[in-house]
């Protein structure tokens, strides 16, 4: 799994770098698409494996039609790809993909793709009838951090046509969950605020007068324990590799490595910075993020919406904001009695310092939030 996350990474900067440069269809297939395929060991030079221009005699269809990849395995279809240029809007071209998918009952998902985003359709509303939304939509220039297991998924290793349906439904299912979820958690109307109260052995007639009136009690609640767990789950001892020593594990100041990659280490000091950014903004839904290079606090799940990354190893700590330095924040810094480094990073010695730039973290959180800032490139690095 490490050698294939490896791949996808480096084939996500490779979209990121050449994909403005695909103005043609066929452009986009050599550059962006086959190098994919490659990596989900379809090799494009495997005739048993991936078929181009496949033709199956689809009813309805142009004599001229044809799929442009049939992938097969154990010599049957079982995933159709439909390709555009990189610029192209997929949503005009699924109809096209529809009437391929539905001619070939063995064939279990379909794919249309510009190089940068993937749309993985199947069958769940009526079988053998292409569902008219995608189950799996994975685009290589916005979120990145679960890609690869997204498309494990899809190796020849492992791709099995009841596999991939049970893939598709358990998405359909998981984002269904999961938008209920973040609506109860967000609104707190009275059937989630009765459920808690219930839950939570309150001694009182659930009138709606008294759900009312805990109803902010409730949201209060809910947000002080998102960012609980999420701050304990950053600091769990059961992240540690088995391999650590108990009581390096029970040592709060000891340094946490990940298991699937022990390049990433979360020091103390990231994980205190995280806890005081929690305290600066009560309720926010902040999570903290490592890798290799940096540390960061992202809102909303989402890694191009860090308020802050942070570097601590270098000689003089620093943290840099994802919105310019105005005037203001100058001014702030120094009257906090830090001092700004190189590329605008704040010069932190100490976590704790963070506390002092209080109105930069909420001008941060600010930027984050507005989906504007994101709709077209900024200083994120991606768009949405």
């Amino acid at each position: 799994m490490q050698e294939f996350r490896r791949r996808i990474e480096n084939h996500i900067e490779h979209v990121k770098n050449v994909g403005a440069h695909c103005t043609t269809e066929e452009t986009t297939k050599q550059a962006l698409i086959l190098p994919l395929l490659d990596i989900l060991g379809f090799s494009p030079y495997d005739p048993t494996k991936v078929k181009a221009e496949y033709g199956a005699d689809f009813p309805g269809a142009k004599a001229s039609e044809r799929v442009d990849y049939a992938l097969f395995s154990n010599g049957i279809p079982v995933l159709f790809i439909e390709a555009k240029a990189y610029a192209a809007n997929l949503t005009n071209h699924c109809p096209q993909l529809s009437r391929y998918y539905n001619a070939t009952p063995e064939v279990a998902v379909a794919a249309i793709t510009n190089g940068r985003e993937w749309r993985f359709f199947t069958d769940l509303d009526n079988r053998n009838i292409m569902d008219r939304d995608p189950f799996l939509v994975v685009d290589f220039t916005g979120e990145t951090e679960d890609i690869a297991e997204q498309l494990e998924r899809f190796h020849y290793d492992h791709l099995e046509p009841d596999a991939l349906r049970a893939l598709a439904e358990e998405n359909v299912y998981l984002h269904a969950f999961k938008d209920a979820i973040t609506s109860a958690l967000r609104d707190c109307d009275l059937d989630f605020v009765k459920y808690v109260a219930t839950r939570s052995g309150t001694q009182r007639t659930m009138t709606s007068k008294f759900l009312e009136s805990i109803q902010s009690i409730v949201k209060q609640a809910v947000a002080q324990s998102v960012s609980s767990m999420v701050a304990t789950s950053l600091s769990a001892p059961e992240v540690i590799p088995a391999a650590v020593p108990v009581e390096v594990v029970a040592d709060e100041d000891a340094p946490v490595v990940d298991p699937e990659n022990d390049r990433i280490i979360t020091t103390a000091d990231e994980r205190n910075l995280f806890k005081i950014c929690c305290d600066i903004l009560p309720g926010e839904y902040l999570q903290a993020r490592d890798t290799e290079s940096y540390f960061s606090i992202v809102h909303g799940g989402k890694s191009n919406r860090w308020l802050f990354r942070f570097w601590g190893d270098k000689k003089h700590p620093a943290v840099q904001f994802i919105v310019s330095l105005t005037d203001t924040h100058r001014s702030e810094i120094a009257r906090a009695g830090l001092q700004i480094g190189a590329s605008d990073q704040v010069l932190l010695d100490k976590p704790e310092n963070l506390y002092r730039l209080v109105g930069i973290v909420g001008d941060a959180l600010a930027y984050c939030k507005d989906d504007e800032n994101f709709r077209r490139k900024g200083r994120g690095g991606d768009t949405e």
